[in-house]
């Protein structure tokens, strides 16, 4: 009992002990809050990934013939469709052209003015099928957030139709209606566009006569409404289109270039599902098989996961995540190293009382046991407190940055800049209990060493010390 009672009773009378908890308790709650915002950052990038690309991409590639029938893979959208939603686990599919171009100015003036603007801002068009589009993306949540640019609701008049233009829109220059778009409401307030606002978008298109030389081609569309993904990047770069009026334009009606489509169970089902959709659309001549593995995709990215196709993006992050850890968990190893250099100064200044408690009788694994609890017990404290701080401040991450940037004057995190509007955390019940246990194993083993020194220390010596 008295080992307890002494350490206690050290800890007690000495505060420089507390360094070594307070190591530990900075140590902690940086590994947990900084682990939650990187988890965070992952799994907001999957579910806005995820969102948009739905769970499986069908991307067929038209310009190889099939060598076992020596035709081109079918374009007919309605075949594809069909063939891809007969799957029980499939719960919808949606055809989509999606083709690159630009947005023209509508302002000139407007390049000296802003300095976002440039002469010509590069862009995708991205063709859609309402209501498919609905059943197999994030679309119709999209236009359902709530404005957070400007002070207009710019959003649909009708969500079931949201390419019907908004009832006070009047052609400008004749009376023929522009083609409809919805568009990203920061690539909006950019530009100064609204509801009702005309402007010019430009592409290049295969000549329909020789088919190999590229033609220029503009055409005059009205905003109908607006749209926020909370992903930045995409909300600056898309442009959607009704599919037959991208089609049109571009001299390929009733193509698609993809089909997305959602699952039932993505996390289950993903891998059988995608084996199954192989067979059926390689045998109904929609994407490439192999002649000499039946079943087998010859191109495999014909038929992938969203996870598959923005592989890149997601491993960088979940390599980022693993960076920080392993460059915070040198932190753990500076709080160890606190432990270390207290304990083995406490033990230089105890080596008197040492000698006294090995001459009443003191056995050596109790002395060892009585430094060991020092350690033990900071570790401890600290954990505990370097938790509950971490906890709360990732759970409360957006309020402390918000009073932070108000107190310095500087804004933290730039919401123009990242891919999302708020930063996003993820409290990880494992990731919590590892961090807590390899705080208490590093406090301990750092302990050990001047534990066993000691322990070991000859009683005479000690008596000795002065």
């Amino acid at each position: 009992m008295y080992r307890y009672f002494l350490s206690a009773r050290y800890i007690i009378m000495r505060p420089i002990n507390w360094i070594g908890t307070l190591s530990i308790f900075v140590a902690v709650s940086a590994l947990i809050l900084i682990l939650a915002i990187m988890t965070g950052f992952l799994e907001e990038s999957r579910k806005h990934l995820r969102g948009h690309l739905s769970d499986l991409v069908v991307t067929p590639t038209f310009d190889i013939p099939i060598h076992s029938l020596r035709a081109y893979p079918s374009r007919d959208t309605q075949g594809i469709l069909a063939e891809i939603e007969k799957h029980p686990g499939v719960v919808g599919a949606a055809a989509q052209l999606v083709y690159p171009g630009m947005l023209v100015p509508p302002h000139s003036e407007r390049i000296m003015t802003n300095p976002n603007a440039m002469g010509m801002v590069m862009v995708n068009f991205l063709g859609v099928d309402i209501p498919a589009e609905y059943g197999a993306t994030s679309l119709l949540e999209d236009l359902k957030k709530e404005v957070m640019v400007g002070p207009f609701d710019q959003r649909p008049d009708d969500l079931d139709d949201p390419f019907a233009y908004p009832e006070d829109y009047y052609p400008v220059e004749d009376a023929r209606p522009r083609d409809p778009i919805l568009m990203g409401e920061k690539l909006a307030a950019i530009w100064g566009m609204r509801k009702g606002s005309e402007l010019e978008l430009a592409t290049a298109t295969l000549d329909p006569e020789t088919g190999a030389f590229l033609q220029a081609g503009n055409r005059r569309v009205v905003v109908v409404g607006t749209f926020r993904s909370s992903f930045n990047e995409m909300d600056l770069s898309r442009i959607y289109l009704p599919r037959e009026v991208l089609a049109d334009w571009l001299g390929r009606p009733g193509q698609y270039s993809q089909v997305v489509v959602k699952l039932q169970n993505y996390e289950r089902d993903n891998k059988s599902i995608i084996s199954d959709l192989r067979v059926d659309l390689s045998s109904a001549g929609y994407i490439h098989p192999d002649p000499e593995k039946p079943g087998f995709a010859e191109f495999p990215w014909e038929l992938q996961t969203w996870e598959n196709s923005r592989g890149s993006m997601l491993a960088a992050i979940e390599n980022e995540r693993a960076l920080l850890g392993i460059m915070l968990g040198l932190v753990l190893l500076v709080a160890g190293f606190g432990v270390f250099a207290i304990l083995s100064m406490m033990v230089s200044e105890k080596r008197r009382d040492i000698g006294i408690l090995t001459a009443l009788g003191a056995t050596p694994r109790g002395i060892l046991t009585l430094f060991l609890a020092i350690g033990g017990i900071e570790a401890l404290v600290g954990m505990a407190l370097g938790v509950l701080a971490g906890v709360t401040a990732a759970h409360n991450i957006n309020g402390i940055e918000a009073w932070l940037s108000n107190a310095f004057g500087y804004q933290i995190f730039d919401r123009d800049i990242y891919y999302f509007d708020h930063i996003p955390t993820v409290v990880e019940l494992s990731g919590i209990v590892a961090i807590a246990s390899a705080s208490v194993l590093t406090a301990l083993i750092a302990a050990a060493v001047p534990s066993l020194r000691a322990a070991y220390l000859n009683p005479v010596d000690a008596l000795r010390y002065e």
